[in-house]
């Protein structure tokens, strides 16, 4: 496959985004008060090659999703309407094999397919195998630029496969990310990771370390001290500054500038509750079929149906936020709530289309 020309990558993407999803953002608008997802997380396997020491979607005795229920899956999300679909974990790489299948079947069934992975597990041939399956997002979980207790993720333990997607990007249309968690223990390296992606021409997506919603039995890090407390509110604060500056100069950064803003009072705990749009505009698919409004929700007991039959109840989804909301910030669901407002979805249309044609 010859490379892809500057023009030719950026229209390509262009495209990706108008019929997977603006289009479908159009459709939510027509049906507003239907369920009508513009993202899903199908959730592939429990298992991971690392303990990071915040994760608890972590747990080894589990099995994953079958490729039966992952292709009925995205075949459920078509017949709505959606068209981006996240594979998620754990890390979806330990079964490479068949995450390579899943971004096939979605692909060619019309999906913007997003894979997030710590990277460890990749090389240049699957590099190039996704590539060549139309994979349209790949975002690199990194945390720290060299290894830190509890924090495995690091840019130096994947230093080839990250210089290798790099190189490979225009060849194959792909968009890259770095996925960073904000920890008590990482803002150096924070700073760092964010200047090595704008360097690259790799965009950021940033989230708070924020308590887990529901809690786990299989979770064995409940004392990790990587948690953001008082002690760091300073900190932070001088480092979501740094990260609004960045992002008013140019760095392209999922998150807006007021998510980075309204991070400091979401650490202090003085959120109110905030237009979430999950399991209306957002949701989440497990390994068996079943359904969550969201990533936080999933395994908390509560029966939200499957793929065969979702129970949509915007009643019960407005009750469960009023206090969930408080405990939670997703950057893809803020970013959802802004596409809800009409006089903020202009912005957002106009800063991708600029930043599409001026990187």
């Amino acid at each position: 496959m010859p490379k892809l020309q500057k023009a030719e990558y950026k229209t390509k993407n262009l495209i990706k985004a108008i019929r997977r999803w603006f289009i479908p953002y159009l459709q939510s608008r027509y049906y507003s008060k239907e369920f009508r997802p513009l993202l899903s997380y199908l959730f592939t396997d429990w298992k991971c090659n690392v303990d990071c020491h915040y994760c608890w979607a972590w747990n080894n005795q589990k099995e994953g999703m079958t490729l039966e229920t992952a292709k009925r899956s995205i075949d459920f999300l078509k017949s709505v309407g959606c068209r981006v679909v996240a594979i998620m974990g754990g890390e979806p790489l330990v079964r490479k094999n068949f995450i390579l299948e899943v971004i096939k079947y979605g692909s060619k069934n019309g999906f913007f397919v997003y894979l997030p992975t710590n990277g460890i597990l990749m090389d240049e041939e699957f590099i190039d195998e996704i590539g060549s399956a139309d994979v349209a997002a790949i975002n690199v979980a990194v945390d720290c630029v060299t290894e830190k207790p509890g924090l495995p993720k690091s840019l130096m333990c994947i230093e080839p496969q990250f210089r290798y997607l790099v190189k490979q990007q225009k060849k194959y249309g792909y968009l890259i990310f770095f996925n960073i968690n904000i920890t008590s223990k990482n803002f150096k390296d924070v700073k760092m990771l964010t200047e090595i992606a704008h360097d690259n021409g790799v965009a950021t997506d940033y989230h708070i370390n924020e308590p887990h919603i529901v809690e786990r039995d299989h979770f064995k890090h409940r004392g990790s001290d990587l948690w953001i407390t008082p002690k760091d509110w300073e900190e932070v604060d001088d480092l979501l500054g740094w990260l609004i500056d960045r992002n008013k100069s140019g760095y392209v950064m999922v998150n807006s500038i007021e998510h980075l803003k309204a991070m400091k009072d979401f650490i202090r705990m003085k959120m109110k509750p905030w237009d979430c749009r999950a399991g209306q505009n957002s949701l989440f698919i497990g390994i068996d079929g079943e359904i969550a409004p969201c990533f936080g929700q999933y395994d908390s007991g509560q029966d939200w149906g499957t793929i065969f039959n979702y129970q949509y109840n915007p009643e019960r989804l407005n009750a469960l936020k009023e206090t969930c909301s408080l405990k939670c910030f997703s950057t893809c669901n803020f970013t959802l709530k802004d596409y809800y407002q009409p006089f903020k979805v202009h912005k957002w249309i106009f800063k991708h289309f600029r930043k599409r044609f001026t990187r």
